[in-house]
Order: C-alpha cells, then structure tokens, then sequence
C-alpha cells in the first residue's frame, strides 16, 4: 500500500485531466434538454470502470436513465464492497452568479485551498467523489493490491430523487449482493479535521400552487376585492413558522428523535466557530429554531424551507396585474423515525387546510426518502477510521450530516448492509450553488484513502 501516493504522482496530471472531461459534459437529470449529455456521461463512466480494471461492465436499463453497474470479482470467500455514486449533477441556475462557466472547468487557487481547486459543475457533488473510486481502483488492480470484491453501481438520477435507483434495487438483490456499502457524496470538518458522516436527514420536496381568479387581472380595477394568490402564498408560507421558528404542521414533531444531552454534548465537541461560520457566508447572525445550536440545527433537527417562489410579472419595467397563479417549492428536511411520506401527506393536509375560500390549493409531492444513521461500532467504521488515521494521521470524529441521500435507507432495507459515507468535500465547496468546487488536494487525498478501506476491511472481516 505504500506504493498509493507514487502512484498518484506519477498519474496526477491524467487523474485531473480525466476529472476535467468528465465535469465538461453537462449531464443535468432535471431538464430533458439535457437527455442526450447524460446518456453521454453513463458511457463515459462505463468506459472509465472498463478502464479502471473492472471484469464486468453493463449499463442496466431502468425506467428513466442506465445505472452502469462493474465489478471486478477475485474470490468469491472475500469480502465485496459496493461503490455507490451518481453521474447527474444539479442544473446550473443562475449562471450569472458563476465567475467562469459551469461546464468548462478550471483550476484556481482559493484560501482554503491553496494547491487549488477544480471549479465546475458537479466536481464535488458528485462526479468529483464518484470518480475518486474509479481512479482507487485503477490504482489496487494495476499494482495487485485489491484485497476483497469490488461492485460498482452508479445512477444517473440522484438529483431528482433516485426514482429509477428505487425500481432497479428490489429487482437485483443478488446482483448487488454485498458487505459494506460505500459512498462519497458527503464532506468533512476541514482539510485537517477529518471526519466520517454517521447520520443522514430525510427529505420531502412539494410543490404549491395557489389559484385566484381565472385569469390575471387589472390591479387597479379588482385590488382589494379580489384574493392576490402571490399575497395569500406568502401568507401561507410565513404561518409553517411560529416566532421561535418551529414548524407548525400538526404532528410533525411526534416522531422527531429528540438526542440526550449527552449525545448533544459529545456533537458539540467537533471543532466549530461562529464567527467564521458567519464570515463565510457574510451573513450578520445566524437564524433558526430556539433552542439549538447551529450545528444542531443543520443536522438532528427537521426543517422546512422555501426553494423557490414565483408569480406575476417579473420583467423589467411594471406591470400592474393581480396574477392568478403563484407557486413555491418547499423541501422538508427529516429526522430518523420521521417517515417521509406521512410529512408530505400531513403537510398536504395542513397546507390546504390554511388555505382561505378566495383562492384553491394544490400541493404536488415531488420526491422524498428516509433520514439515516449509522453505527460506529461496526468493523466497516473501524476500517474507515483506520484508513483516515493512515492518510490524515488523525482520528476521524463522526458527525452527523444535514444533507439527505434517500436511497441510504432503501440500500438497507433491500440490500441488508450497511453503509459508509466516507466524504472528502467541505461545506465551502458550494455543491448546488454557483462555483461549485473541489479540492485538488481532497480529490487525490480520496483516491489515497479509499485503498486503505479495502485493506482494513477486509482484515477486520
């Protein structure tokens, strides 16, 4: 194993300019426009597994886009490991907010990352930590040291919910027959703070349309006699918080696991300062539920958030209308033992309840999934761990994530394993947001770390 780092010297430059081809094509699940680009990126990353030295190839038909699946199997008495990623990246809206174009990417030097940084869309969320896989594979076939089984599974619809992942998982058990899950689509405290994801949020994503008049009207002739739908959303909206911003749903709460103070105590130990959190995102305080923590608040608390909201005239110049349809989209983040489904339907029933006669209401559930946390006292964390002290010389602390990957929970339920989220991101590399970015430094030190999980895993097992 202590051939990894002269083997990422030696490829450095070919890892990053394969990561650069592979960003450079924009494979957006979103929108049907981009069809084409995410079929083109499913090949690529079949080609790249073919390349890489897996045995077995395929790319599996679903009812939306092919999940390409490879493995590279030595010995059936040997542990597998099954690498989870995914190949579509979120649309790059609003493009004038990026200071270079989303799928042409670059390379440039940030304070945080002074070895620089590879800015495009989905170089950390997630083809950047996807493809630090392949390149660890390569990196164990070529110089004889796979210790156990490989499986690959990669989709190309994560982004807009995993429909098709749900379809093709209870379908394959045998195929994706496994004993760890691993997964890099999470982050880590910070380039010197190591640190492993143990718990998951859950999510419910609705869309709202409020319904006044039949068509849009004169603001002068009907205002103030006529319900504004733009004015009753908003309305709608302000009243899910209370003024200590807690969700006023009727039974959101009855099941959201409320941690021990020592649990609480022990979360407060990783490193973090408010100050900084504050600077780096330029705002003046922080803001949310009353009493938690910020940290808190991001990971083992539920949320409810507005992601979009539109209606009306929005050109330039005016336009005095009363228009007759306003919508919003609104995400739900979920604790463990909320269940994503009854949130989505009891804030149907809520929403529609608080809804006055002068306007209809239609809610739209989009997609969802179960929150998630891991055990650390498994010997799949124990070989994480060990790998993160061989490379980073430090312990990892665990940490309990404010992100939602849904199909974690599905992957144990129908699989029956576990699964690892060992993340090489930070928060500041703004996955979803205009200049997305990832470390050159995180990529190679992801590609350096993941072969140690293979060697202690498969001698713990």
């Amino acid at each position: 194993m202590n051939s990894v780092n002269t083997y990422i010297q030696e490829n450095k430059q070919r890892f990053l300019d394969e990561l650069i081809a592979l960003l450079k094509i924009p494979s957006i699940s979103a929108d049907k426009a981009y069809e084409k680009q995410v079929l083109l990126t499913a090949d690529f990353v079949m080609d790249s597994l073919k390349k890489a030295g897996c045995d077995k190839v395929e790319s599996c038909e679903t009812p939306g886009y092919p999940i390409i699946y490879g493995e590279k199997i030595i010995d059936d008495k040997l542990p597998t490991v099954l690498v989870y990623g995914h190949y579509d990246v979120q649309p790059a809206d609003p493009i004038a907010l990026w200071h270079s174009p989303p799928f042409e990417p670059v390379i440039k030097k940030t304070e945080i990352h002074p070895e620089g940084a590879i800015f495009a869309r989905g170089s950390c969320d997630d083809k950047g930590q996807m493809y630090m896989h392949v390149k660890a594979l390569e990196y164990m076939t070529n110089t004889g040291n796979l210790p156990c089984n490989v499986k690959f599974m990669i989709e190309g619809e994560e982004e807009v919910g995993s429909e098709s992942l749900s379809w093709f998982v209870p379908r394959n058990v045998e195929k994706l027959k496994n004993d760890v899950i691993l997964i890099s689509d999470t982050g880590m405290i910070a380039n010197d703070i190591p640190s492993i994801t143990t718990g998951l949020r859950g999510l419910s994503y609705v869309e709202v349309e409020v319904t006044g008049p039949n068509r849009d009207l004169h603001s002068g002739l009907y205002g103030g006699a006529v319900a504004n739908p733009i004015n009753i959303l908003t309305k709608m909206i302000a009243s899910l918080h209370d003024d200590n911003n807690h969700i006023t749903i009727p039974g959101f709460y009855d099941k959201v696991e409320d941690l021990s103070q020592e649990e609480r105590a022990e979360m407060a130990k990783a490193p973090f300062n408010l100050e900084e959190y504050k600077d780096a995102i330029k705002i003046g305080d922080v803001y949310g539920e009353e009493g938690y923590s910020t940290n808190e608040r991001n990971s083992i608390r539920p949320t409810l958030d507005v992601n979009g909201i539109w209606g009306g005239y929005t050109g330039e110049g005016a336009k005095t209308v009363i228009a007759s349809k306003a919508y919003a989209k609104i995400s739900m983040r979920l604790v463990p033992n909320q269940d994503w489904k009854e949130i989505t339907e009891l804030f149907v029933k809520h929403f529609e309840s608080i809804a006055p006669k002068a306007v209809s209401v239609k809610v739209t559930p989009h997609h969802g999934g179960q929150g998630y946390v891991t055990p650390i006292n498994n010997i799949a964390y124990q070989a994480a761990s060990k790998a993160y002290q061989t490379t980073f010389g430090k312990t990892p602390i665990p940490q309990r994530s404010g992100g939602s990957i849904p199909i974690v929970a599905l992957f144990e339920e129908y699989l029956k394993s576990k699964t690892i989220l060992m993340g090489f991101g930070l928060n500041s590399d703004a996955i979803h947001s205009p200049n997305e970015h990832f470390g050159v430094w995180n990529y190679l030190k992801g590609i350096e770390t993941i072969p140690y999980f293979y060697k202690y895993f498969t001698e713990l097992s």
